[in-house]
């Protein structure tokens, strides 16, 4: 695990305090020179500065008033770091930006794994035979699995047989479907931006479930490296948190918890889903009515001036409302686009672990992810792709890697390992069940995002299910739920699609949504 600083604001600590006097100064801006009192020349005025500075600091802190602690904003570029960790800690709330790379278009290795600090001599040997046999199999599976994804990409791309392109797109495909075998203990590499107060949170909250060590290694390296920078923002800096004063604690020390209970909230979860991916359980009842009232009162209008039918397309169809056509997403930006935040929509997920790893990101749509390690049974509890399914003996290959997998993990819990070290050895495949809420702005965005034939297949039948479910339900609003291609056709945008040479060779804009099917 490697931690850098790559950029941090000049004088954090000071811009924070000179953001706070700012509020209540009646002669301007207030700078961080005078915050620390370097336009006096008396020292002792000087030192005066400080201290008030520092009183002010810690008076604002502990009244909760935070915002001055968004001005800055720290960079870190992180390597080593386990998946498991990104999902269940750094990606695990709205406030943070990330670039990592990819494991759907970037090969993996045996040596491109966390290896938990705990583990003894014998515990580790046992741990890394494990990762090397997860790799190998997810080597092999690539390979087995570029003769269904070439005979699905060519049948799209005829003409691509004879060029370089489609032996890429195709060996890119074979990867990001045989990913699923691999563990969730596999590192990436990354770009990871939050704010003061961010990291502060992250300090606090580092001993929480389900990567304390981790956890514990990577903040404490961040939070070293943004003190040696500033050292004063260790007046604002609290203890973390121990594990019996969080919440989780009881519930998960509850003595009448067992492998069988545990299988049967799991099998109850799934019969809840009807076979969705996602199945929508609650949402705004009146959500039409509402956001039409919302629109006319942008305007300051009556219904018999703009009735609901016409209000409702003045903001969703993009025909209408030109926002909807553009690639930058600009509807929190104007003004009778932000009615469509009031329509509200909870969904029950099921997910893998890789593909829910790229749905967390989706910050506005937020979820309540498990503490993974309470969902466990013993037994293997796992997705599997479309592209898989299509072959017998690579599904039963497929099968025979999960089963093993999971029989590593419970040989190396025999060995004296941790539930947290264990878990590492999961599959990407790894199924995670939760539930999801967002407004129709946020899922508006989401879709034309995810409804696209490129996204990740799973995610991708969720975005499915979901439109479907709320045309359902709204079916005003609901129509114009519609992947990027569709959005820009009714725009009158071209080209149609926006993904250039990665079209996925569908024209998705003349099907309609109960016919969309897709292999790779």
């Amino acid at each position: 695990m490697k931690v850098t600083l790559v950029n941090i604001f000049r004088r954090p600590f000071d811009n924070a305090v000179a953001a706070a006097r700012t509020c209540y100064s009646g002669k301007g801006l207030v700078t961080p020179e005078q915050v620390a009192g370097e336009h006096h020349a008396d020292p002792e005025k000087r030192r005066e500065a400080a201290a008030r500075k520092t009183a002010l600091a810690k008076s604002i802190y502990h009244a909760g008033h935070h915002t001055t602690l968004q001005h800055a904003h720290v960079q870190f570029a992180l390597e080593g770091v386990s998946r498991q960790f990104i999902w269940s800690f750094l990606h695990s709330h709205p406030f943070y930006n990330s670039e990592q790379v990819s494991q759907r278009y970037v090969s993996v290795s045996a040596d491109q794994v966390h290896v938990p600090a705990a583990l003894d001599a014998r515990q580790r040997e046992f741990y890394l035979a494990t990762v090397a046999r997860q790799v190998a199999d997810y080597q092999e599976l690539t390979t087995r699995l570029a003769a269904p994804a070439s005979a699905e990409y060519f049948r799209l791309f005829p003409a691509r047989r004879s060029g370089r392109r489609g032996a890429v797109d195709v060996q890119k495909k074979a990867q990001e479907v045989a990913r699923y075998v691999l563990p969730v203990g596999t590192t990436a590499y990354l770009y990871h931006t939050v704010s003061l107060l961010t990291l502060l949170r992250y300090r606090r909250m580092q001993e929480h479930y389900d990567t304390p060590q981790e956890q514990r290694a990577v903040v404490g390296e961040m939070v070293r490296l943004v003190l040696a920078a500033d050292p004063e923002l260790s007046t604002v800096l609290e203890e973390p948190l121990a594990p019996e004063e969080m919440a989780e604690q009881p519930w998960l020390e509850d003595t009448g918890r067992s492998p069988a209970t545990t299988a049967a909230f799991i099998r109850r979860f799934d019969q809840r889903l009807g076979g969705r991916v996602s199945r929508l359980v609650d949402y705004s009842a009146c959500a039409e009515e509402v956001m039409a009232d919302a629109a006319r009162q942008v305007f300051g209008l009556n219904p018999d001036q703009m009735p609901d039918d016409e209000a409702i397309r003045g903001v969703l169809d993009p025909s209408r409302n030109p926002l909807l056509g553009e690639t930058l997403n600009l509807k929190a930006h104007g003004k009778l686009s932000r009615v469509m935040v009031h329509p509200h929509y909870t969904f029950l997920k099921k997910l893998s672990h890789t593909a829910d790893s790229q749905d967390q990101r989706h910050r506005m749509t937020p979820a309540s992810r498990p503490v993974l390690a309470a969902h466990a049974t013993g037994e293997p509890d796992f997705i599997t792709p479309r592209l898989v399914l299509q072959d017998a003996a690579l599904e039963r290959r497929y099968s025979e890697s999960m089963q093993r997998t999971w029989e590593a993990a419970s040989e190396l819990r025999a060995m004296g390992a941790s539930a947290e070290a264990a878990a590492y050895l999961l599959p990407n495949a790894q199924a995670v069940r939760f539930t999801e809420s967002g407004d129709l702005a946020a899922l508006h965005h989401k879709m034309a995002m995810r409804l696209c034939y490129n996204s990740q297949e799973e995610i991708w039948q969720a975005a499915v299910d979901e439109a479907l479910q709320i045309r359902a339900v709204h079916p005003r609003l609901g129509a114009f739920l519609l992947p990027p291609c569709g959005l820009r056709d009714l725009a009158g945008v071209r080209p149609v699609c926006p993904e250039g040479d990665r079209y996925c060779g569908v024209k998705v804009w003349r099907l309609d949504m109960n016919n969309y099917t897709r292999l790779i």
